[in-house]
């Protein structure tokens, strides 16, 4: 196979890839329309409800686009007082700072998105740095 041929058939290959993944997504996204709105009676279970959303959607790199700022985010259920179900969040990173938006008693609007690629980890910029030869480097308390 020459170098031309290789190109065209990769190129063809990712096009097909990019249509089965666009397949899924707007499947399952249209299946999970039917939970948009639902809650169950307790913490535990509407948690158990969002866990088996997210593992699902895991399982092909999907997250849900948060209607509030349209990040990429991850389903959770927290403690809320006064809700015995708890409230459906949106959990996801903006600037760096872990954020939640939602926070209501039942399923929020579901839109689909890619997950996002790792970010990776960078060295704290305020790491101290060693002293250069023959420099005093002194405490001050």
């Amino acid at each position: 196979m020459e170098g031309n041929e290789t190109g065209q058939m990769l190129k063809s290959l990712q096009w097909e890839l990019n249509r089965i993944q666009r397949t899924v997504r707007l499947t399952l996204q249209s299946k999970l329309q039917g939970l948009v709105g639902q809650s169950l009676p307790t913490l535990s279970e509407n948690r158990e409800l969002a866990n088996s959303i997210q593992k699902m959607l895991d399982t092909h790199s999907l997250r849900i686009r948060c209607p509030q700022c349209g990040h990429a985010s991850i389903l959770r259920v927290s403690p809320r007082k006064g809700m015995p179900g708890g409230a459906f969040v949106l959990d996801h990173t903006i600037d760096r700072k872990r954020t939640f938006h939602g926070g209501s008693s039942s399923v929020p609007p579901i839109q689909l998105t890619a997950k996002p690629e790792r970010k990776a980890k960078t060295t704290a910029k305020t790491r101290s740095q060693p002293a250069a030869a023959g420099e005093i480097r002194s405490k001050v308390g």
